[in-house]
Formats: structure tokens, C-alpha cells, sequence
């Protein structure tokens, strides 16, 4: 793994300060979220851990799977769209979030594990193939669950993240650095550091994660921390309401970030592991969608995976890129992604 600097001040204990009133709000927020529309919520037991589905409708089954930071909440608005259009839509929170459990080592959260996750998902759900919708990291998800486990996957769908084939040297060493700042990534890597940062101040940290955007590159300045690099919004998106800001909030207080950090704890244990299956393509239908202003585009490699996505993926059927669309594509831009989500899904 590639070494990363350091920072004293970011690994200090997290101030209590703010926590305490938080806490007080993750009952009353996660139940008046739950009342939403028509979603039940329930656990399964699957791959070793106990994962909370948040689902609606009856159908073939569609399977939504979140990024960091975030929860099932986050398709929010897809649950009753694909309900309506006649599918089974089902959000977890992912393995280390919310409600489901959060294993305490780092080796836990490889990308087979995460595989394993939706598979056995997948299996308590039924013995049809069911579609995989991912954002984020629930792209990388969905990307490898398609191209792992076709048996069980009949189609996907991916936000934001484009799928990459293997690369010949490990994902950390490629990483780019500077004399004054490093990729995002490699903040992470080291446990304690990024936690003790956003775990400081939830709320601030998640009012500028959702309603701000990453820097151009997603680097970190040396000095400082990766919330330092984020360009705050001088008020909410008109995406985001208070009552959404509160719901991640509180799940955030009380599950904290290690879980979703572990994940990238693991780039370079999934580049080992994905060994054998260099040079596999993801071998059934694709769709895939982004935003124009998503800083994930400027990110090393990105762009051009998005370019060149049909020869790693041949059945991709459609690349949509929305105009004035950052990171939170399905929460940006609801009605669009629901309409082209239920078109595809509806033409398998």
C-alpha cells in the first residue's frame, strides 16, 4: 500500500460537541422517514450479517445500491417509481451503514464480500436473476456483481461511476501526488485519520458532502483535510430538504464512517483478488448515467473509461450524461433517472 502522510490533528479524539444533539434526533428522524410513501422495512440475514432492506412494490425485482456517504434513503425517490411502474425495488444499507451491521475489521469489505452482500440479497428475494442498479461505490457493486455473477444478474444499471477493467499496477500506485496534496483516496487509506475529520461535526460534514462538490481531481491538500477541499453551498439544493439533511444526519451520528471508509481500505486487496478475471467484460445489458458536473469525471482514468464503455461492456444499450448534474445524480435529478431507469428495465 502507498504510504500517507500523517496528520496529528485529524487523528485527535472528535469533538462531542454537537453529537450529543444529534443523537436526540435519530429516532424521531429515522421513523418520520420511514413513514414516507408506502416503504416497509425489514432484515435479512445474508453472506454472515444482518442487511435492512428498505423496499416497495411487487415485480421483478430492481436492486438499489447507495455510495458513500450515504443509505437507502438515497433512493428515495426510485422506490415509488419503479413500485408504480410494476417492479419489486429494493434499497439495503450497504454492509458497514445505517442499520445494517458493521463489521469491525478492514479485510471484511473487500469487493467479494460486497458481491457476496447483493448475492445473498439476491437469494432472499427469489431465484429469478434480478436487475442491480448502483451510485458510487454501489456502482463498483453493481459493475463486478454483472460481471461475477451473470446467473443472478439479469441487467445493470450504474450512476456516476463507469466500470473499469483491471489495470496492471496497483490502483494506490497510480494514485496521483503532489508536493502539497494527494488523492482523496489516500486520505483515507490511513484508519482514524478520515473518521476523526468527519466525524468532528456530523452535520457540517454532511451538509457540505451532500450539498457541496468535491474539488476538480479529488485532491487533498497536504495541510489540511479532505472537508477543506469541498466547495460549500451558501444554501440547500432545492434536491435536498431540511428533513433529508436531518435523516443522513442522524444515521451518520449514530453508525459514524468507518464502515464506508473500509471500503476503500480495500482498492488494493480487490486488485488482487479481480486477478483471475482481468480482462472480463460485464457480459449482459447496461445502462449507464451521469452528471456533466460530477467531479467523479475529473478524477484520473474516469473519462475515459466513460468514453470507451462499450468495449468493456459490449451489451451497453445507453451512456446518458445530464447537463447541469453533479455527483448525486439520483437524488439531483429524480425525475429523469426514473424515467430512464423504467425504460430500460421495462425493454429487458
Amino acid at each position: 500500500m502507498s504510504t500517507v502522510v500523517s496528520r496529528r490533528g485529524f487523528i485527535a479524539q472528535a469533538a462531542l460537541s454537537g453529537l450529543a444533539a444529534s443523537l436526540l434526533r435519530v429516532g424521531a428522524v429515522r421513523a418520520a422517514a420511514q413513514r414516507q410513501d408506502s416503504t416497509t422495512h425489514r432484515s435479512i440475514t445474508a453472506n454472515g450479517i444482518r442487511i435492512h432492506l428498505a423496499e416497495q412494490g411487487q415485480g421483478p425485482v430492481v436492486l438499489l445500491c447507495h455510495g458513500f456517504p450515504e443509505s437507502w434513503y438515497s433512493w428515495r425517490h426510485q422506490l415509488p417509481a419503479l413500485a408504480a411502474a410494476g417492479f419489486h425495488a429494493v434499497a439495503p444499507d450497504m454492509r458497514g451503514y445505517g442499520q445494517t451491521d458493521r463489521p469491525p475489521e478492514i479485510d471484511q469489505y473487500t469487493v467479494l464480500h460486497l458481491v457476496g452482500d447483493v448475492v445473498g440479497i439476491a437469494d432472499a428475494l427469489g431465484r429469478d436473476p434480478v436487475v442491480i442498479v448502483g451510485h458510487d461505490w454501489g456502482a463498483t457493486v453493481a459493475w463486478n456483481a454483472a460481471m461475477l455473477r451473470p446467473d443472478r444478474f439479469r441487467a445493470v444499471i450504474a450512476l456516476s461511476v463507469p466500470f473499469r477493467p483491471r489495470g496492471s499496477m496497483r490502483p494506490t500506485s497510480a494514485m496521483p501526488q503532489t508536493e502539497s496534496a494527494i488523492f482523496y483516496q489516500l486520505y483515507f487509506q490511513t484508519p482514524g485519520v478520515a473518521e476523526a475529520e468527519l466525524e468532528r461535526d456530523v452535520r457540517k460534514t454532511m451538509r457540505l458532502l451532500l450539498s457541496g462538490e468535491g474539488v476538480s481531481g479529488g485532491m487533498v491538500p497536504r495541510s489540511a483535510g479532505w472537508l477543506d477541499a469541498r466547495l460549500a453551498a451558501e444554501s440547500l439544493p432545492q434536491w435536498l430538504t431540511e428533513r433529508d439533511l436531518e435523516f443522513y444526519i442522524a444515521e451518520f451520528t449514530r453508525a459514524g464512517f468507518r464502515g464506508g471508509l473500509n471500503w476503500y481500505r480495500n482498492i488494493d486487496r480487490n486488485w488482487e483478488l479481480l486477478a483471475p478475471f482481468a480482462g472480463q467484460t460485464v457480459a449482459i445489458p447496461a445502462l449507464f448515467m451521469a452528471g456533466d458536473r460530477d467531479s467523479v469525471l475529473t478524477f484520473p482514468g474516469y473519462s475515459d473509461a466513460v468514453n470507451t464503455l462499450s468495449s468493456s461492456v459490449p451489451k451497453l444499450r445507453r451512456k446518458i450524461l445530464l447537463p447541469g448534474c453533479g455527483h448525486r445524480t439520483q437524488q439531483e435529478r429524480a425525475a429523469e433517472v426514473n424515467a430512464a431507469m423504467v425504460e430500460f428495465v421495462k425493454s429487458l
